[in-house]
């Protein structure tokens, strides 16, 4: 039995439609012959279902005859068509392309086929080629290279070295984007309580209503958000990535452009020294600073705490039982509003049957008193508290800094490797008039009083003076640092 396969990937003007296909196909076939079509399937491939019953009725012997109106409406590959072709040789099936005109019961047919089949792949991956180049060299001047923008941006237009180029513009969503960040790089926020409170908020996502992790992990991720400096540059260049522009135009105004192979079925980019970067004509939308924090909270570098760790007591995380050397939890009965302390070796892993009878607020009272001795045995000039986590805070940031410089020299070329080593001097120098500045007067120095200090306060300074308490039973082991 004769049969005939059309496909029509989409409609478009010029394009023959289905029907114009069957319609000249007919002329060469017998009046029942079978008719195969698939709308709205490319054929680089062979994953279409009509394409699919129609090998299947080969193998079944059904078919003696295929007829197309073009030979890429059947296959635009090469290596799939030479697999189909030894199929249809194995079944006996002839096979007549009326627009090429030619039939491969004929040996002249069948030569003819094989050249088509070769010039259509090289003409497809030539023109690939040339797109792939285009839109390399589109991000290099930093315009936009196509497709829809991304959330908190419309397209628009700039103009670069005389012309107009496609660019990008902040739009109302950027707001939104801005608030994801700020409220990212909080310690106690996830991504997935994040995706949950804008969804609740009511704010629409970038393609729909609800928000989930991944959406907003691109988003974050993504530096065409950042007002881009030199330390988004620096750190680009320590993983890698190839960045054809110089540091000093990383003037922290403008977004980047990532441009690299993905992996589909990960969805993430292979191979980080087969990406490029390049500043854009857009602006940024968050600082450089924040966007940074964000990626090394991504990153796993900024530990992320859980939501209720240390609810309940300033004691959790010092708390272990002295038998399997597990952490203590504290777990707070709502009906008897009293806190229990349980070994976490017994009740996740099983492996412990300490049984911890300790009263948490005696214990907690007991160690407040000790920790205000402490306190009151201390020089009186004791820096304020506010002033030296600002400092502390500083000078982790100036360590940030230089660590991604330390990490981006590695990756360098020549020319930013003077710059960037400069860059490194520069930050030794302010963190070192930071650990030497002059002491704090009298007037900022404040006596420390345990009781009155915040829940985070007393966290702190009970982690500053206690190594671990360890429970066993009712009795309780305090392994002070001092």
């Amino acid at each position: 039995m004769d049969a005939i396969y059309a496909r029509q990937s989409i409609d478009k003007k010029g394009s023959l439609s289905i029907e114009g296909q069957i319609e000249l196909c007919r002329k060469f076939t017998v009046d029942d012959a079978l008719v195969f079509s698939d709308k709205g399937f490319s054929g680089k491939n062979t994953k279409r279902p009509a394409f699919g019953e129609l090998m299947e009725a080969v193998e079944a012997g059904r078919i003696k005859k295929i007829v197309v109106y073009r030979l890429d409406r059947f296959s635009r590959s090469l290596a799939d068509f030479s697999q189909i072709w030894e199929l249809l040789r194995k079944n006996d099936v002839e096979f007549l392309s009326v627009n090429e005109q030619f039939d491969t019961s004929s040996p002249m047919g069948r030569a003819m086929l094989n050249i088509v089949m070769t010039f259509a792949q090289l003409e497809r991956e030539t023109t690939a080629e040339r797109v792939r180049d285009n839109y390399h060299h589109r991000v290099s001047l930093g315009a936009w290279p196509g497709g829809p923008a991304p959330y908190g941006y419309a397209l628009s237009k700039a103009e670069l070295d005389g012309r107009k180029v496609s660019s990008l513009i902040a739009d109302e969503n950027a707001k939104t984007v801005l608030h994801i960040f700020e409220e990212y790089v909080r310690s106690e926020t996830s991504l997935r309580a994040l995706a949950k409170a804008l969804t609740e908020q009511g704010i629409h996502g970038p393609k729909r209503e609800a928000w989930d992790n991944v959406t907003l992990s691109r988003i974050l991720r993504n530096p065409v958000y950042v007002q881009a400096d030199e330390a988004v540059y620096c750190y680009y260049l320590a993983q890698g990535i190839q960045i054809r522009q110089t540091p000093e135009v990383f003037d922290g105004v403008h977004g980047c452009l990532l441009i690299g192979k993905r992996d589909r079925s990960r969805g993430k980019y292979t191979k980080k020294d087969e990406q490029m970067l390049s500043l854009s004509t857009h602006e940024g939308i968050i600082p450089s600073s924040l966007w940074l924090r964000v990626q090394d909270k991504l990153s796993g570098q900024m530990q992320l705490p859980r939501a209720n760790a240390g609810k309940y007591s300033w004691l959790t995380g010092l708390l272990k039982c002295s038998k399997c050397g597990y952490a203590v939890k504290v777990n707070y009965i709502k009906s008897e509003q009293r806190c229990k302390l349980v070994c976490s070796g017994r009740s996740n892993f099983g492996n412990c049957d300490e049984s911890i009878d300790v009263d948490l607020r005696e214990l907690e009272t007991h160690i407040a008193n000790e920790l205000q001795h402490i306190l009151d045995a201390c020089p009186a000039e004791l820096p304020s508290v506010n002033e030296d986590h600002a400092q502390a805070k500083a000078v982790l940031e100036i360590e940030q800094k230089i660590d991604r410089l330390v990490n981006a020299l590695a990756e360098s070329s020549d020319v930013a490797v003077v710059y960037i080593s400069k860059m490194i001097e520069k930050l030794h120098a302010e963190r070192e008039q930071l650990l030497h500045a002059a002491p704090h007067s009298a007037s900022q120095i404040r006596r420390l009083d345990f009781s009155r200090s915040a829940f985070d306060e007393k966290k702190l300074i009970a982690a500053e003076f206690i190594e671990r308490i360890e429970l066993d039973g009712n009795h309780v082991n305090i392994i002070w640092k001092v």
